[in-house]
């Protein structure tokens, strides 16, 4: 069953926690996620700062002006609150540039075969991670209107949206590490409901605060396990 097989492989990667290599990379990656997000959050203030006034009332925060509040204590919090939303732009940044780390640390932890084909230059890493996070904040911003008709069922239809681009493009890009890019798409596309599934389940806690800054490198070790287990299955 699809949501049995995401469950197994979300266990296995909580319980490479036992393993020293992956907490160090589980911990760098939480790192990197924060400071992704405070760099999506100041592109957002610097946003404000350009077009809206000079002052802006933030909810439950007061007062944000822009990135000289970059680090005030309100402006954290109006951050993890946005956080809610900004983690899928950073979570697509996380698959792109450091999505190799976390599965190779995912790999040696479970026991499982190293990726044989050399890793992207760091700009074509780059190249794919800014088209990624642009299809995806498009692609969310066309569907703004759809969320307002939908209502209460809004949430579901984000995740559901989102889980499906993160899912295709983190295991893509975990798959292609070891079957090439096209070889991924065609494996991807033969389990795209276990992939989206998988990626729902990701998007999820993407939108809890502070949770959420552990997921990117959480998932990418969850899709890790989850390719080599429908690789398998292929054999």
């Amino acid at each position: 069953m699809d949501i049995g097989l995401i469950l197994s492989c979300f266990g296995r990667a909580l319980a490479a926690g036992r393993d020293r290599r992956f907490r160090k990379a589980l911990g760098l990656g939480t790192v990197l996620a924060l400071a992704l997000l405070v760099a999506v959050y100041a592109v957002v203030l610097a946003v404000f700062d350009t077009w809206a006034p000079e002052v802006v009332e933030a909810p439950f925060a007061g007062p944000i002006t822009g990135l000289g509040a970059l680090f005030s204590p309100m402006s954290i919090l109006f951050m993890l609150g946005l956080s809610v939303f900004l983690m899928m732009p950073v979570a697509a940044l996380f698959a792109g540039l450091f999505i190799e780390d976390m599965a190779e640390a995912a790999e040696a932890a479970g026991g499982l075969p190293q990726a044989a084909l050399p890793r992207p230059s760091l700009y074509q890493s780059v190249v794919d991670s800014v088209n990624f996070v642009a299809v995806l904040m498009l692609v969310n911003l066309l569907a703004v209107l759809l969320y307002a008709a939908v209502g209460w069922f809004a949430p579901l239809i984000f995740w559901a949206l989102n889980g499906y681009l993160l899912g295709r493009e983190y295991f893509t890009l975990i798959a292609g590490r070891r079957l090439g890019r096209d070889a991924a798409r065609v494996l991807r596309r033969r389990h795209r409901v276990t992939v989206w599934l998988a990626g729902m389940a990701m998007a999820g806690p993407l939108s809890v605060p502070l949770v959420n800054l552990v997921i990117p490198a959480l998932g990418a070790a969850t899709f890790t396990h989850l390719f080599h287990r429908l690789q398998a299955q292929v054999r």
